[in-house]
């Protein structure tokens, strides 16, 4: 008894190709524009946590996350520069706490003018983040085990330096807690930090986009043999991000003062992988050369719109790690995808 088989049809290949090119197309789409997924998990969040919970979409909830989320996304957006040039950074907290320690050592026990104190501030976290440029330059070292050595010696530092005790913002003068002043705008509250912060993202958005170091920078992260061959001076370049990225460190420290209210040894423990966090699922490449800052605003509201909402639905704090864990490996797997394109 013979069997009769069946052979697909032009219209099953039809399908199948129709299929994978949708894919291909999403695949380009991706490719050239990594904001929209993270942008769209945004949207998708904020209108599910708002059917959740009414008081999800309030003006003073929504101060709430943007507040939250400043210092992090301030720290993401330095982090965000090194990782384009495919460098990881695990001493943005270290550097980011130590550098608010400093400022109010500064005023307190040095007596200097909260101006001066801010400025020495900023020149001590500018200085870290050219320490680890110069080693992973000038040595040669890996940007991880770099910045895993000095995680290590500026924790103990600010440990050292503040007797691990808390200075309080009373204790400081005006301009150190001034990043947490608020202005309303009807029932929203926007602090001074967030408008910092929101400078910050736009200048840098320039930067990247419109300048030769900007260009320099993706290039760099791309293929950075590529770069040096191009006539690019790709040491200087690594160097380059990294101190600015030491000084965008010390603004958040400032802005981590007037969050507080006082300067805590205490507090950064989390800082690392939140910024690491917040850039992944900005649509940011771990391994360089794609992604950008608008996306990294984006991933750190969604870090911060996830855990407030999680927070209104009753949702244990081990959960809410549970589930930005769970999207960091979507966004890690997503990148993984959009870099098989072929140009």
């Amino acid at each position: 008894m013979s069997t009769a088989t069946t052979e697909p049809g032009p219209g099953a290949d039809f399908e199948v190709a129709r299929h994978d090119s949708l894919g291909l197309r999403i695949q380009h789409v991706l490719h050239g524009n990594p904001v929209l997924g993270p942008l769209a998990v945004l949207l998708a969040a904020i209108v599910a946590f708002s059917l959740f919970n009414s008081r999800f979409f309030s003006a003073a909830n929504l101060s709430l996350v943007l507040a939250q989320v400043t210092v992090i996304a301030v720290l993401a957006l330095g982090q965000t520069l090194i990782i384009l040039t495919a460098g990881i950074d695990l001493s943005v907290g270290a550097i980011a706490v130590f550098s608010s320690i400093l400022m109010a050592t500064f005023c307190t026990r040095a007596g200097l003018p909260g101006v001066l104190a801010l400025l020495l501030g900023f020149a001590c976290g500018t200085a870290m983040g050219a320490l680890n440029g110069v080693l992973v330059t000038r040595l040669n070292l890996p940007p991880f085990i770099v910045t895993l050595g000095t995680l290590t010696i500026f924790f103990s530092l600010n440990s050292v330096v503040s007797g691990s005790e808390t200075t309080r913002g009373s204790d400081m003068p005006s301009i150190m807690t001034w990043t947490g002043t608020t202005i309303p705008i009807g029932t929203f509250r926007l602090t001074y930090g967030s408008i910092i912060m929101l400078a910050l993202f736009a200048f840098f958005f320039y930067a990247l986009g419109r300048t030769a170091w900007g260009k320099h920078v993706y290039a760099t992260g791309d293929d950075i043999e590529a770069a040096r061959l191009a006539g690019i001076r790709t040491d200087r370049v690594l160097f380059s991000v990294y101190t600015v990225a030491g000084l965008l460190y010390a603004i958040g420290a400032w802005i981590l003062i007037g969050r507080l209210a006082s300067a805590s040894p205490n507090v950064g423990l989390e800082y690392n992988l939140d910024s690491i966090t917040a850039v992944v699922l900005g649509g940011t490449s771990l391994f360089g050369g794609r992604g950008g800052v608008l996306g990294t605003l984006i991933g750190a509201l969604i870090v911060g719109v996830f855990r407030n909402g999680l927070q209104l639905a009753g949702v244990e704090v081990v959960w809410q790690g549970f589930a930005i864990g769970l999207l960091v490996l979507v966004a890690v797997s997503l990148d993984q995808w959009i870099r098989k394109v072929k140009s």
